[in-house]
């Protein structure tokens, strides 16, 4: 895990190049550059993952539920490093649905020519589920496996001040 200090520390938050977008407004690609709230949550996983499910989207959901919207931007992408004929874009849907997030933005993001997802390969992440916590100034201020809610909604509400 790579948590750096609060506030405004930690590495620039790379842009995001993730090819297949749902929930953006007509699956137009989301880019971090365009979000507007002071915070984003960014959250990896895939939807075979046990983790993913019993730790990973309760804890985004429990955040989100604690979080003032005009706040916070929730994303799920779902990175794809093994397993491409379950991990499909359906599934990351339906997992997405499952925990009652429908309404965030979803990422599919396969790997292209056979690499690592994009966002794994920008974030360094180690697997799913994975957790980014990008602050004021695109900077990330948490980078790690799994998070629980209090720690993840008091990173959040600090960087939302």
């Amino acid at each position: 895990m790579r948590q750096a200090s609060l506030g405004i520390g930690g590495y620039p938050a790379p842009e995001w190049d993730v090819p297949t977008w749902f929930n953006t407004g007509g699956g137009e690609p989301l880019h971090l550059a365009d979000l507007t709230t002071p915070v984003v949550y960014l959250y990896c996983f895939q939807s075979w993952c046990p983790g993913c499910h019993s730790h990973g989207f309760p804890t985004l959901a429990e955040v989100r539920r604690r979080s003032g919207e005009d706040d916070v931007t929730f994303v799920a992408v779902q990175t794809v490093f093994e397993g491409h004929d379950v991990n499909t874009s359906e599934r990351a849907l339906a997992s997405v649905a499952q925990h009652g997030l429908s309404d965030i933005a979803v990422g599919h993001d396969p790997g292209r020519d056979g690499g690592p997802p994009d966002i794994m390969r920008s974030y360094r992440t180690g697997g799913t589920p994975w957790t980014v916590i990008i602050g004021p100034e695109r900077r990330v201020c948490f980078d790690g496996f799994q998070i629980d809610p209090d720690t993840a909604t008091a990173i959040v509400g600090q960087l939302a001040r």
